[in-house]
């Protein structure tokens, strides 16, 4: 049986390199070779919520959206805060696709799921 991994990211994209980080590990963690390899859920949070804009110039040649769009393309649900992108003005807005707005009572779940939670 595979372990079951939570990563919720609160940290910014920009700024530091919480989110940087969050988005490497969660990809080294993806891309294990069975049996090792994790059932994996991303949940975004507070600023990071605007990961999930696609088309930002971020200096590095859109690094991370690259980094969302292959944990999307290992079926790793990426999950974005309703209430945080809501705040944030992000409702109404394209996401990269593959990811999508969730709520609280779907993070209080899989916190439950999860084995361990990693929080940046």
């Amino acid at each position: 049986m595979s372990q079951k991994i939570l990563i919720v990211v609160h940290a910014p994209p920009y700024g530091s390199e919480r989110c940087l980080s969050a988005l490497r590990v969660a990809n080294a963690l993806a891309g294990l070779e069975a049996p090792a390899t994790p059932e994996l859920r991303v949940f975004l949070m507070s600023d990071a919520t605007v990961l999930a804009l696609p088309n930002q110039q971020d200096g590095g040649g859109n690094g991370l959206q690259k980094m969302v769009e292959e944990l999307v393309s290992r079926q790793v649900p990426l999950v974005v805060c309703r209430t945080c992108a809501l705040a944030r003005g992000l409702g109404e807005l394209a996401l990269i696709p593959g990811t999508r707005i969730g709520t609280l009572a779907e993070l209080a779940e899989s916190t439950l799921w999860a084995d361990k939670v990693l929080t940046f």
